[in-house]
């Protein structure tokens, strides 16, 4: 067991990694370091990520570039009316030898990887994309009986377009739950835009190197899980996630006149998980309030869900989340 001294110091070096991976992601993409950091929370959280935003924003190349400097080995899903849960997991096909004996042989599917990226995820059927839920939840598939092992480590980054949606099937809540983080992607500001058409419209583009290897990302990993929270932290998290659903009787006025379902249990995992890697991402080596509410909005607002009524007045979850957790970091700062 390391001391506290060692443990700083790797918790530095990691913060200091990170920094790296930063910047070398931002080498083919450029700006919207929110959505890095985020994106960088989920892998060290150990989680999967729902990137939501309009075409030619830039998701499918900050994927790769993530697997690039993350040193995974990465697959990708185009995901489709037509496609099939074999199509993802892979199927077994019978083969016959030299001899005549007939045998089955089993050929992955584009799942068994270390990052997956499944683009438009809810394009396909809820029959396919109810696949992904055993790989997302026990990282691994059970096919014709059999269950088989996914890569370590084992991410998710789907994509959505939150505008085109004729012709698409709504992830059911079960399977937005897996998701540890969703993460909007907005346009670039008018300076950002500028630095994305010089450097993608020459005739070289710059070039990312890998920061990590997966066997260093596990690592960072199990680190995250011991870096320390404070008692008054953790108490945030909870008073937070459970004024956010409307049964309960901690939960303000405006989540029980808006809100029709709240975030489980699930989300206040998510949110220690997070609020730590949002700390580390910023140097600092512990969480603070500040940290959870940073994250507040990517881990609860594809966790619940606003009434009718709400959404005819046009109130949103990012206005309401915010809402509780002022209130909630008010209480706490008053005690």
């Amino acid at each position: 067991m390391s001391t506290d001294a060692e443990l700083v110091g790797e918790i530095e070096e990691l913060g200091e990694k990170l920094v790296r991976a930063r910047e070398s992601i931002a080498k083919r993409f450029i700006g919207q370091e929110r959505v890095v950091d985020l994106t960088l929370a989920t892998l060290v959280s150990g989680g999967h990520g729902l990137l939501i935003g309009l075409p030619g924003l830039g998701k499918t190349r900050l994927v790769g570039t993530v697997a690039t400097v993350m040193g995974l080995d990465s697959g990708r899903i185009q995901f489709t009316p037509d496609l099939m849960p074999a199509d993802i997991l892979g199927s077994e096909v019978l083969e016959t030898a030299e001899d005549g004996r007939r045998s089955f042989r089993f050929i992955e599917g584009p799942v068994f990887c270390q990052l997956l990226m499944a683009d438009e995820i809810n394009r396909a059927s809820p029959r396919t994309q109810s696949a992904l839920l055993q790989a997302m939840q026990e990282r691994e598939v059970t096919v014709a009986g059999e269950h088989r092992p996914l890569g370590k480590p084992f991410h998710v980054l789907a994509t959505q377009n939150p505008i085109e949606q004729e012709g698409t099937y709504p992830l059911p809540e079960a399977q937005l739950d897996r998701f540890l983080v969703q993460i909007d992607v907005p346009y670039p500001k008018r300076d950002t835009e500028r630095d994305i058409l010089v450097a993608t419209t020459g005739v070289e583009e710059a070039v990312s190197e890998a920061v990590f290897t997966g066997e260093e990302l596990i690592a960072a990993q199990t680190l995250l899980r011991r870096m320390p929270v404070g008692e008054a932290v953790v108490e945030m998290i909870l008073d937070l996630v459970r004024a956010c659903r409307p049964q309960d009787d901690s939960s303000p006025d405006v989540v029980k006149s808006s809100v029709s379902w709240g975030p489980g249990p699930r989300a206040a995992q998510a949110l220690m998980l997070t609020a730590r890697a949002e700390a580390l991402t910023h140097g600092r080596l512990a969480p603070s309030a500040e940290d959870v509410r940073a994250m507040a909005g990517p881990v609860l607002q594809h966790r619940m869900a606003l009434s009718f009524a709400a959404r005819a007045r046009g109130e949103t979850l990012s206005r309401v989340i915010d809402e509780v957790a002022s209130r909630v970091t008010r209480v706490e700062a008053a005690a």
